[in-house]
């Protein structure tokens, strides 16, 4: 198997972690023998990122720089990463040092076991117990049981693919946690692995609890996109026997009501039920049209949900506001 290695990594303000890291993943792949290009997607930063990564640019030409206008989310960077990777294996890994590029090589030796996809867990993870891992474990136990993807660490960055399996698949949001999902949808045989993980000790955490209303929507998104994507009149058709079912059950009590001299009560009870049945109908209905449309939008334009500013040591032939400086 060819082994050579295109990494993608989004950075977001993480200028004093940027060349220890860089050190880090040359240490580790160098000393391994793996070729290997390095994509930084830097996210909108604004402190010395851009600066950092110019540096690393001039001093090694495997590294690769995209710089994003503005703030698009770990998503969006992701995206223009794997769209502009060049090597049949790609591997995701994020920028606060909390990821050990060491693991890199051993997570290889697994796709010789015959696996397309290697995923990281964090066994051991380095993170507040309280705001960050009991969230998680809580997000990665709901999210395997609707997806019926068993993963013990949905939101551990550091993973490897096969070019084939990740290369075109439409991601916005937040949906990059569930990269994992949509690649066994294109028949990718997925194993995961321990790997290290370090406490942050340059930066600041850009994740909080914040997220987790975010995570819900996108995994009810997930979960109608693989049941209902291309049957979609099911949903509706049992969501539609449900409200009727609903309606009839409430128009039933309204009539008691009304039997027994209590008219007034009966009224409100009938309007407000047919009110919350309509409004109900309609936003989720809403919603759920919303989310189609917006992936139909990505699949049939092939527009990136972002721009680029300027790049290093790369070509693209997407529109670049600022081409490379002299």
């Amino acid at each position: 198997m060819n082994q050579a290695l295109s990494l993608v990594v989004p950075v977001f303000e993480e200028a004093g972690n940027l060349r220890p890291l860089h050190n880090a993943i040359v240490a580790a792949l160098d000393g391994a023998g793996l070729p290997f290009e390095c994509i930084y997607v830097d996210d909108g930063s604004t402190d010395a990122s851009p600066q950092e990564l110019r540096a690393l640019a001039e001093e090694d030409e495997r590294v690769r720089v995209i710089r994003f206008v503005r703030n698009y989310g770990q998503t969006a960077a992701l995206t223009a990463g794997i769209r502009h990777a060049k090597n049949p294996l790609l591997v995701t890994l994020d920028a606060d040092l909390q990821n050990d590029p060491a693991d890199i090589p051993a997570m290889l030796e697994r796709l010789n076991d015959g696996y397309d996809v290697v995923c990281g867990w964090r066994k051991d993870r380095q993170d507040a117990a309280l705001t960050r891992n009991f969230p998680s474990r809580v997000a990665n136990a709901l999210i395997s049981r609707l997806s019926k993807v068993y993963l013990h660490d949905y939101g551990c960055t550091l993973r490897i693919y096969k070019r084939e399996y990740i290369q075109g698949i439409p991601l916005y949001g937040e949906m990059h946690r569930f990269i994992p999902i949509y690649v066994t949808w294109a028949g990718a045989k997925l194993v995961e692995m321990p790997v290290r993980h370090h406490a942050r000790t340059i930066g600041k955490s850009k994740y909080g609890l914040g997220r987790i209303p975010k995570v819900l929507l996108d995994l009810t998104t997930v979960k109608f996109l693989r049941d209902f994507y291309v049957t979609p009149i099911y949903f509706f058709g049992w969501t539609g026997f449900g409200f009727f079912a609903f309606g009839l059950l409430t128009l039933m009590a309204a009539g008691g009501v009304a039997l027994a001299g209590t008219l007034d009560l009966s009224l409100i009870l009938a309007a407000s039920a047919v009110l919350m049945v309509m409004l109900g109908t309609v936003e989720i209905t809403l919603g759920i049209i919303a989310e189609v449309l917006i992936r139909m939008h990505h699949d049939v334009r092939d527009r990136p949900p972002y721009r680029i500013q300027r790049v290093h040591n790369l070509e693209t032939g997407e529109e670049v506001v600022a081409p490379e400086a002299p």
